[in-house]
């Protein structure tokens, strides 16, 4: 007897290539493994036996391979219309066993994987026929209600661990087995093709230019679905060294290419789609994320500046708080959507310098050459002339914009001072010391370029404000448009880790004196000082977790910064993670971000969910990148825009917006400040803050 196999079932209806799929996956697995191929149509007791082909197949074929014996079995004579030769199908290290009801749900217990293939009707149809037309045809239909009538109550795609699109142009086996070593029931046996994606050669170019970063993630990134551009728009000279090192880098990239790959989680569940195959795997999100972020992969290539070395970018939602100690609250939004980009341009405005980054694949070269070229193209380009946003009216806005948003708030004015109220009560009571109470602005507006048009939105947003932190993600549907100033967390190659949390915050006036009093008036708060240092020190514990001890330090408290539309109030705490442990659980032993939570965290949390009754999505989360050499840049996401196109020809829109409640806190004056917060944002787009 042989040792179980692995089980692999590609399942899928009549035409949509599976048996090409199986022999094709089959020769690029037994490059490393003994493999054994199943095909179920050799034993289906004709057109009209799919049922009992089935029981046929489960009882004499899989139960036997499932023990690590061979399983022998009658064929089907197709010319003769009865029971044919008698066969033998050994066991090997993976077996795949191919057909309609592959993995119907008598098989399910005995597989370790299911596939489904599928193909548009019209393609299955001619893919069957011109295979098996004198044979098929004048039975098609019969088996066709029978496929029917089978899934109808046996929904195989539903449970499917890996979907595929499978067109038949060459391109799903790749897919398919790229997308398997997601699924942990078959990860295991298949190390050494693991092994030869962690073997990755990256290859860097640097170009001595200065292109214009819109037009160049336009034109290289412009028709992706799935794009991101971490956009530090802040212009970097005259800050101080601190901001200036978070103003340096841009990095642009989408999904494309032959390593491009793209992730959705949402409760509990990731979706992982790389190029026409997507896996789906259950379980918590950072353990998965530990899986193929957490060790090094690549190291930097000489002379590069930038931490970033390919890898993931996107964003983490509040809601992954499930994870870390919060309660289980399900938002509109996913809570995670990352990119894996096996390519990216990253602009450096402290040398003036495009760094192009590839990973080595067949079609490296092509891609180097169009991004030389849009470089190129966009450098020699004029710079982009002011937004007309840039005024500090709110009645301007872009004339991209055919209308502005009318946005209407989750709580009125005196129902958000009642929170606050009741979270001053939780204080007293002595609940919590801080409770970073939120609330959300929320418009409905045609979608597209009759209304709000998530691109031209995002360009208005950085131009109008400015931030070391901006950025634009689009998945498919969903657009997310930010204008961060804070860090969340950063995680160097070589384990440095780094917090700025941001508490404290007064609006900019037009008039310096004004200005500066504003200023001075937020650098001499003893309540914005408070609320900060609480922060800090949540953050020192967070982050002691995972550090080595006595290296936890607060290298900056309560330093004072200024941004187009506000001052505020920032502090850094450095620290070094220990070696050999998860990088992906030190990000989540801090988050979600505690200036968006308060102190202490886990039973703030709670608070909040009770106050603000209703899921935070996108914002208060991170947005960043987690790179293949272990490094990781996340900002809290605030000061951010979600756009959700319906498909109808609309979208839903929306603002977070918060502030810090401590024992002294004014509700007056928090309401104010939450005002202030949102204004950067609205006046991009010419709306007003929502009244009553």
């Amino acid at each position: 007897m042989s040792p179980a196999p692995v089980i692999i079932a590609i399942d899928g209806r009549s035409g949509s290539g599976k048996t090409t799929l199986a022999i094709e996956l089959a020769a690029r697995l037994r490059e490393h493994h003994k493999v054994s191929l199943f095909h179920l149509e050799d034993i289906y007791p004709g057109w009209n036996g799919l049922a009992a082909g089935i029981e046929r197949y489960v009882t004499t074929v899989l139960s036997p391979l499932r023990r690590g014996e061979s399983a022998e079995w009658v064929s089907w004579d197709w010319e003769r219309h009865y029971d044919g030769d008698a066969r033998t199908t050994r066991p090997a290290e993976i077996v795949l066993v191919e057909g309609v009801g592959a993995a119907a749900a008598a098989a399910l217990p005995l597989l370790d994987a299911v596939i489904w293939a599928d193909s548009s009707d019209d393609d299955r149809r001619a893919r069957a026929l011109a295979r098996d037309g004198d044979t098929y045809e004048p039975f098609w239909d019969q088996w066709a209600a029978q496929e029917a009538e089978w899934l109808a109550a046996d929904d195989v795609p539903a449970r499917a661990d890996v979907h595929v699109l499978n067109r038949a142009d060459g391109t799903a086996p790749d897919d398919v087995l790229q997308a398997l070593q997601y699924i942990p029931a078959v990860a295991p046996a298949l190390l050494p093709e693991r092994a030869a994606r962690r073997g990755l050669q990256l290859l860097a170019e640097r170009i001595d230019a200065q292109p214009e970063a819109e037009q160049l993630f336009a034109a290289l990134f412009g028709d992706s679905a799935n794009a991101v551009w971490l956009d530090s728009s802040l212009d970097p000279a005259g800050l101080a060294p601190e901001a200036a090192e978070r103003s340096r880098f841009s990095i642009l990239a989408d999904d494309g290419g032959r390593f491009g790959q793209a992730v959705r989680h949402s409760s509990g569940r990731t979706r992982v789609s790389t190029g026409r195959a997507t896996a789906t795997t259950d379980g918590p999100f950072f353990r998965w994320l530990d899986g193929v972020w957490g060790r090094r992969a690549l190291h930097a290539p000489a002379a590069y500046p930038c931490e970033f070395t390919l890898g993931w970018l996107g964003y983490l939602g509040y809601e992954l708080k499930r994870e870390t100690g919060g309660n289980d609250v399900a938002a509109a939004t996913p809570d995670a959507c990352l990119i894996f980009a096996g390519r990216a341009v990253v602009l450096d405005r402290a040398e003036g310098t495009a760094w192009l980054l590839t990973l080595d694949a067949p079609d490296a070269g092509d891609w180097l050459e169009a991004a030389r070229a849009a470089v190129a193209a966009a450098a020699s380009a004029p710079a982009s002339a002011p937004s007309a946003s840039t005024s500090t009216s709110t009645s301007t806005f872009s004339a991209r914009q055919l209308a502005a948003p009318r946005f209407t708030a989750r709580d009125t004015e005196a129902g958000y001072k009642a929170k606050v109220t009741e979270a001053q009560r939780e204080i007293a009571e002595g609940n919590t010391y801080e409770v970073c109470l939120t609330t959300a602005l929320t418009a409905a507006s045609p979608a597209g370029r009759q209304g709000m048009d998530p691109w031209p939105t995002y360009l208005d947003l950085r131009r109008r404000n400015p931030a070391p932190f901006a950025s634009y993600l689009r998945f498919g549907e969903l657009a997310v448009a930010s204008t961060s100033p804070e860090r969340f967390l950063r995680i160097a190659a070589d384990g440095r880790m780094r917090a700025e949390p941001i508490k404290g915050t007064r609006r900019r006036d037009a008039e310096p004196g004004a200005d500066a009093a504003l200023r001075e008036e937020l650098e001499s708060s003893a309540k914005d000082r408070a609320e900060n240092i609480m922060i800090v020190d949540l953050l020192r514990n967070d982050l002691s977790h995972f550090a080595v001890p006595g290296s936890v330090a607060v290298s900056r408290l309560c330093a004072i910064e200024s941004y187009a539309t506000v001052h505020q109030m920032v502090s850094t705490i450095d620290a070094r993670l220990r070696p050999g442990l998860p990088r992906a659980e030190a990000v989540a032993a801090c988050f979600p971000a505690g200036s968006m939570t308060g102190a202490p965290k886990v039973s703030t949390m709670a608070i909040l969910d009770r106050l603000e009754a209703a899921p935070r999505g996108v914002y208060s989360g991170a947005i960043g990148y987690f790179s293949l050499n272990g490094a990781a840049d996340l900002s809290v996401a605030i000061r951010t825009l979600v756009i959700s196109a319906l498909g109808d020809g609309t979208a839903d829109v929306s603002l977070g917006v918060g502030g810090a409640v401590t024992a002294d806190s004014s509700p007056q004056e928090e309401y104010e400040e939450v005002r202030a917060k949102a204004f950067g944002v609205l006046s991009a787009l010419g709306a007003e803050f929502p009244q009553g």
